[in-house]
């Protein structure tokens, strides 16, 4: 059970890391930084969409090539319906509110992934239980830059703690989907196409909607590529 609790908490534990950052920073933040961490943040959302997200919803889908990617399209679909719902309804700091919460919706389906592998591996596999925290560190290595995109962001708006604290609420909802998944893995596990693809729909929506056009010229373009690239390798060595 210890070792249950401490796979829930691995991916806060990178998220927490990765919004600490804001501390070895300045309060204000250059706007030539801030493009390039803006630009950071879409590459790194944009992989995570793909290779975290919308690929594995697919997987998960079945081997029928005329079917499989049905639930992927809808959840995405529906993911950025609804962050366009959102959009329109969120006050002038939108770009902040639309970035935390993306991440937010982001972490629930990692942190349902989670539990559904940690409750697979009760059946006491040994190679499950292994590939089980496995995702989970993973999933923690992934969650830092993540972390830090929120905190990052919010430094010119609010004090360095306030900034921190945003970041590690955004990934508190890991453990608890985690929970919540472990509990109920006959209902949550034939869903998670849904949940993943939602979840990438809405980061995509955020990079095209917000990030991107907000921050201009190439240190932008120097920032998606590397986050993008970052992003990729994470996602391809630790998935």
């Amino acid at each position: 059970m210890k070792l249950i609790l401490l796979g829930f908490l691995i991916p806060l534990i990178g998220t927490t890391i990765g919004s600490a950052l804001v501390f070895l920073l300045k309060k204000d933040i250059n706007p030539k930084i801030k493009n390039l961490i803006e630009g950071f943040a879409a590459g790194v959302m944009l992989a995570a969409s793909i290779w975290s997200l919308i690929i594995p919803a697919i997987e998960l889908s079945g081997d029928n090539p005329y079917t499989c990617y049905i639930p992927a399209s809808i959840g995405f679909i529906l993911g950025m319906t609804i962050l366009m719902i959102f959009d329109h309804f969120t006050s002038k700091k939108k770009n902040v509110n639309m970035l935390n919460f993306a991440v937010v919706i982001h972490n629930i389906p990692e942190g349902l992934s989670v539990g559904v592998a940690f409750a697979a591996a009760m059946s006491g596999n040994t190679l499950i239980a292994t590939t089980a925290l496995a995702l989970s560190f993973g999933i923690g290595i992934q969650n830092i830059p993540e972390g830090s995109i929120i905190s990052l962001n919010l430094i010119d708006q609010k004090s360095k703690f306030k900034a921190f604290m945003s970041g590690f609420l955004s990934g508190v909802v890991e453990p608890i989907a985690s929970i919540i998944a472990f509990i109920l893995i006959y209902y949550i596990a034939p869903t998670m196409p849904y949940f993943l693809s939602f979840a990438a729909g809405a980061m995509v929506y955020v990079v095209v909607d917000e990030l991107i056009p907000s921050a201009k010229g190439n240190l932008c373009n120097i920032g998606v590529c590397i986050g993008f690239v970052i992003m990729m390798i994470l996602d391809v060595m630790l998935g």
